[in-house]
């Protein structure tokens, strides 16, 4: 077994996302341990600090031919691995999703003909949930999990949900996310005052926007709150939010809503909001909630997926059902009205987020991870 400093590559999205936003603190926390943390990517993640000692970047090009109707990605994804695994000598890549990341891993793996190059997959959720259902994926995916020496989850509803799926041929690990906060460089009040957010309650609500989010259903929630003169809708939105404008008008929400990118730290927006609503269809742990409850933030969900897991329904924020709109907004409305209860909440849901979902607990874990694939 190697204890001194290891050389991990790892693969990931670099879109704002929980596994590429997760995938850039892991490398960070590694690197400012002593480890060496290569980051593959089409481009750099969004979240990465590349000026970091011990982290780097190793661009993986993708030329469009003529040959293929869309530009192939796996491929040159595990040639950059194998030249790099092979140059640096990495001890480990640690891919975040099964396709193409693991895959590829794999094939890198074959490449250099290093029996030590151990792989660890950390599934996020799509693997399992929507490309694991698919017959064009699944067996692409499965084996990729079987010839990985370590396979890890975020959640223990993933779990359950990939051995299900899957046959992996070894036990799976539960690695839960974590968020380690930054320094707001704006007071709540200035950002507030930047937003024109005034006296509003402000719920927030910061993703993707992929439909798996339900946007639909955050503003069917919104529109049946009471007291909606009184609060706005702060989305922070990785995406186009385009297609929802009509819904918007439709629901009379215009002058309720502000929809904004990512011109500032995710925690200059949760600092200067209430809480955080999410109405997702499903979700493997839900890594907004976890940053919303550092800064003392409850949320309100969907109990779908892992979000039990993250959220102590009635002490650290508020679940319902799926698709229960209807009690949502009665949540928010009793939140609008009742700022000693919010701030309960918000006290219960910091306290757990650093008592569970620290960097120092978390990257622990996936070291013994490591370790446990070397063997």
């Amino acid at each position: 077994m190697k204890s001194e400093a290891l050389k991990i590559g790892i693969a990931c999205y670099p879109l704002v996302g929980g596994s590429g936003i997760l995938a850039s603190a892991l490398g960070e926390e590694l690197a400012r341990r002593g480890h060496e943390a290569h980051f593959f990517s089409y481009a750099p993640p969004v979240r990465l600090d590349l000026s970091k000692r011990n982290v780097f970047f190793h661009p993986v090009i993708v030329n469009e031919y003529e040959l293929f109707k869309y530009a192939e990605y796996t491929l040159p994804l595990a040639v950059r691995m194998a030249e790099v695994a092979d140059h640096e000598k990495l001890d480990i890549i640690h891919a975040h999703y099964a396709v193409p990341h693991a895959t590829a891993a794999y094939l890198a793996k074959r490449m250099v003909k290093r029996d030590d190059l151990r792989i660890v997959t950390t599934l996020h959720g799509t693997d399992t949930t929507l490309l694991g259902r698919d017959p064009n994926y699944r067996p692409a995916i499965e084996y990729s999990l079987q010839h990985s020496d370590v396979v890890t989850t975020v959640s223990d509803s993933l779990k359950k949900d990939s051995d299900e799926l899957f046959d992996i041929g070894h036990p799976v690990q539960v690695v839960p996310n974590f968020f380690t906060p930054k320094e707001t460089n704006r007071s709540r009040a200035e950002m507030r005052r930047r937003l024109r957010l005034e006296d509003d309650f402000v719920v927030l609500h910061a993703s993707n926007l992929r439909p798996v989010k339900r946007v639909d259903l955050l503003l069917e929630a919104v529109s049946k709150i009471r007291n909606r003169d009184r609060m706005k809708l702060l989305v922070v939105a990785a995406g186009s939010f385009e297609s929802y404008h009509s819904l918007i008008e439709e629901r009379g929400l215009k002058d309720r809503i502000i929809v904004v990118g990512n011109e500032y730290p995710i925690e200059n927006y949760i600092e200067a909001s209430d809480v955080s609503v999410y109405t997702s269809e499903t979700e493997s742990f839900c890594l907004g909630i976890l940053e919303a409850m550092f800064f003392g933030k409850p949320s309100i969900a969907f109990a779908v997926g892992g979000i039990p897991e993250v959220v102590e329904n009635g002490v650290s924020g508020l679940l319902h059902p799926f698709g229960d709109t209807a009690a949502m907004a009665r949540s928010i409305d009793d939140l609008i009205g009742n700022r000693k209860r919010l701030e309960d909440l918000g006290q219960a849901a910091r306290a757990r987020a650093e008592r569970l979902f620290t960097a120092d607990k978390v990257v622990a874990q996936y070291l013994k991870v490591y370790q446990l694939a070397m063997g």
